[in-house]
């Protein structure tokens, strides 16, 4: 077939192409159209509304297409005589099938290696105006590693045996700008063999989502599916491995053959056929010279440094412009010696033999010695700090207000000390006893007297029960603890005070019977004169020196000056029943004191404060005030602060959750404390001494645990005078008001109003 004829379309080609193409199988592809720039998918007058057929490659031998091309110019002659009236038309399909030929025309050559003819046709060259001129060429090296051309410029061979090399790679900044204008960049991923970027499908895009998730990557997996049962039914046991037999005796019994190999060692090291290594012999211990030679790992040490030179200023005769006036010598001598420009006097001999002794010398050559070995000195500089500045910054107490600054009234005992003092529960009332026995009850506003008791010997303690259903106030004096009713009771709160202290049916008596006994008198023989109830402490006990409430108002802590016991005793009033925590403690107990919140009790000695826990019935922490001896001591409403206060003026607060050491030691008072006492509502503290004084402070305690306490002292009340060198011997607070009760050895009872 020549290269005209191959030009020719023919109907009997197409009609050779229709049946080769029923009887070959062909990739069949429908509903595609291209379209040019110009055309815009419009139609265009060439196409006539046809598509043409792609013409099928002819893939016979030279040889069978010579002979078909005989056949074919025989065919196409009786084809021409026959169809003369289909002529017209098909010149019109003939010169569309010239303009849109898909295959450039091929010419036969002669082969130089087998010398045969064969078809060659010429290399495409694109046009600028087709529809893929823009396009870039895909990648056709082939299904090759491509890690073979990591360090080449090509990436692999084209079909023809020419390079391909690899395109041209943007910028950082570059792949930005096209991840920003690309929407689709996030969901396309770079492709090695076509060194392009392609877009993922969705299904590639759900197996990375499950990768990232955790999942298994198959979305058909289904985790739920039902067990496979392998190894149940017949046939279908499995045979373990494992077996029942008895452990075989060559197990543990020693091998003989390994007994003659390790003694033919054995013979040949005794005979000296076998060497051993040699310990390597401990050398002595090398020094090496480091100032011979310098080190070529490290940098040469620093040079030693120069001594300064003199000056015209220190020659023994200078000039007279560096001689010093009389005042600029006298400012010199009047600085201190860092603070000095120079560190001497220029001063004019006539001669040198003149000169004395320099008295700096052997200092200095001393400090010299020392810059040459590179000794670190520290030279300490004098602070000038004025003293106002170490004076903590605190609030003004005029914005701290209300507190008591001024005595309101004064009641007097006569006969004797008020030695203790108590305030109602509600604020109200004020119950004060003395030394010769004398308790006195008192209104707080007007301070007048409704009713006094007296007692046989010393009032040790006396104390409110701080229940507010109920009214009745403790009172001790010599191994006797008194429930006292005050008169004036509206009848409910009477009847229930009576029915508590002595009830119509006592409670059963404890398994463990205590040495306290309790008794209640005749109900004929009640009156307001005489106590309600009376327990008695064992003998030798002594006087209970102080009173401690439980806050419920059911528990009652008494501390005496006896040393059975420890002299510590904790009644149950509702059910008369009294028992000593202790059995054995170390010291002389001063002090106790109920936590307000938790189950924790406070013991103090003469010189620790130790804290156990009632429920547990163990010790928590021992707190070291550093105080000679104990005084007194008080608890903060919220139960997390302490203060402790000592015969030694030293005054003590601890944060219970901060450290057993004190957070701050405070001296304000001359003579031995007293008293410590917290208000129960205001952020308010008092403290009493043997100097007559009482100190007001504020104390603010903050829920940020964080944030410090605030301890401000505000005022200094003086009122009560010292008698026998005891000044105030007990304050404490109105529970409404920052009012504060106290009681001196001059006998008085103040109070004290904001």
């Amino acid at each position: 077939m020549t290269v005209k004829d191959a030009a020719k379309p023919s109907n009997k080609r197409k009609q050779s192409t229709d049946n080769d193409a029923s009887e070959a199988p062909a990739i069949a592809v429908t509903n595609l159209e291209m379209w040019s720039d110009e055309e815009n998918g419009e139609d265009v007058a060439s196409d006539d509304g046809e598509v043409d057929e792609f013409p099928e490659i002819d893939t016979r031998s030279d040889s069978e297409a010579e002979v078909l091309e005989a056949s074919e110019e025989e065919e196409y002659s009786e084809e021409e005589e026959v169809d003369d009236e289909d002529q017209d038309e098909d010149e019109d399909e003939s010169s569309d099938a010239d303009s849109l030929h898909v295959f450039p025309k091929a010419k036969t050559i002669i082969s130089n290696i087998t010398g045969q003819p064969k078809r060659v046709y010429p290399e495409i060259e694109p046009e600028y105006d087709s529809d893929s001129s823009t396009e870039d060429a895909p990648n056709r090296v082939g299904n090759v590693p491509m890690h073979w051309y990591d360090d080449l410029p090509h990436i692999g061979y084209d079909i023809d045996g020419k390079k391909v090399y690899r395109p041209a790679k943007a910028d950082e900044l570059d792949k930005f700008l096209s991840t920003v204008e690309d929407p689709s960049s996030w969901i396309s991923a770079f492709d090695k063999n076509a060194q392009t970027d392609k877009p993922l499908t969705t299904e590639e895009l759900d197996i990375i989502r499950r990768l990232y998730a955790g999942e298994n990557p198959d979305a058909s997996y289904d985790p739920y599916a039902p067990t496979i049962e392998w190894f149940t039914g017949k046939g279908k046991e499995e045979v373990m491995p494992l077996s029942a037999a008895p452990e075989p005796k060559r197990r543990w019994v020693p091998s003989k053959w390994e007994k003659q190999k390790v003694m033919k060692i054995v013979r040949a090291i005794r005979q000296g056929r076998i060497i051993g290594s040699k310990p390597k012999s401990t050398s002595k211990f090398s020094f090496y010279s480091i100032w011979s030679e310098p080190s070529s790992a490290n940098p040469p040490p620093l040079p030693a440094p120069k001594p300064r030179l003199p000056t015209n200023s220190e020659s023994y005769n200078p000039p007279e412009e560096y001689l010093p006036t009389e005042k600029e010598r006298k400012e010199w001598e009047a600085q201190d010696s860092e603070d000095r420009e120079r560190d001497y006097l220029p001063q004019k001999y006539s001669a040198l033999r003149l000169v004395p002794a320099y008295d700096n010398f052997i200092k200095e050559r001393f400090n010299r010695q020392l810059d040459l070995y590179l000794a670190p000195r520290v030279q300490r500089v004098k602070l000038n700090i004025d003293p106002s500045t170490l004076i903590p910054k605190l609030p003004s107490p005029s914005s701290l207000r209300p507190f008591p600054n001024y005595k309101s009234l004064k009641f007097t005992h006569t006969k004797g000390r008020a030695r203790c003092v108590s305030v109602s529960p509600d604020g109200g009332w004020v119950i004060s006893g003395d030394e010769s026995g004398k308790v006195s009850l008192w209104e707080v506003n007007v301070g007048r007297e409704v009713k006094s008791w007296n007692f046989d010997s010393k009032i040790g303690a006396l104390d409110w029960c701080p229940r507010l259903d109920v009214s009745y106030f403790v009172v001790t004096v010599e191994e006797k603890i008194h429930f006292v009713i005050p008169p004036n009771l509206p009848g409910p709160v009477l009847s229930l005070t009576q029915a508590l202290l002595a009830p119509a049916t006592l409670p059963p008596a404890p398994a463990t019977p205590s040495p306290v006994k309790w008794v209640t008198p005749a109900t004929s023989t009640w009156s307001t004169d005489t106590p309600i109830l009376t327990a008695h402490l064992p003998g030798s006990s002594g006087l209970p020196t102080q009173v401690a409430w439980h806050r419920r108002g059911d528990y009652v802590a008494t501390v005496s000056t006896g040393r059975s016991q420890g002299g510590v005793w904790i009644h149950q009033v509702t059910r008369r029943h009294s028992q000593a925590p202790f059995k054995k403690i170390k010291g002389a107990v001063q002090l106790v004191l109920f936590h307000p919140l938790k189950p924790h009790f406070f013991v103090a000695t003469q010189q620790y404060v130790r804290v156990y826990n009632l429920s547990e019935q163990k010790l928590l922490k021992t707190l070291i005030p550093g105080i000679k001896w104990i005084s007194s001591m008080d608890v903060h409403p919220s139960g997390d602060h302490l203060i402790v206060g000592g015969y030694d003026r030293k005054l003590c607060w601890f944060d219970l959750e901060l450290s057993d050491k004190p957070y701050k030691i405070m001296r304000y008072h001359t003579r031995a404390i007293r008293s410590l006492h917290f208000h129960p509502s205001y952020p308010l503290f008092a403290s009493s001494s043997d100097d007559g004084a009482i100190q007001i402070f504020h104390s603010r305690v903050y829920n940020d645990l964080m944030t410090d306490p605030l301890i401000v002292p505000l005022k200094i009340l003086r009122g009560h005078e010292i008698r026998d060198g005891l000044g105030v011997l007990q304050v404490k607070w109105c529970s409404r008001q920052p009012w504060l009760v106290s009681g001196g050895a001059d006998g008085t009872v103040a109070v004290w109003c904001s």
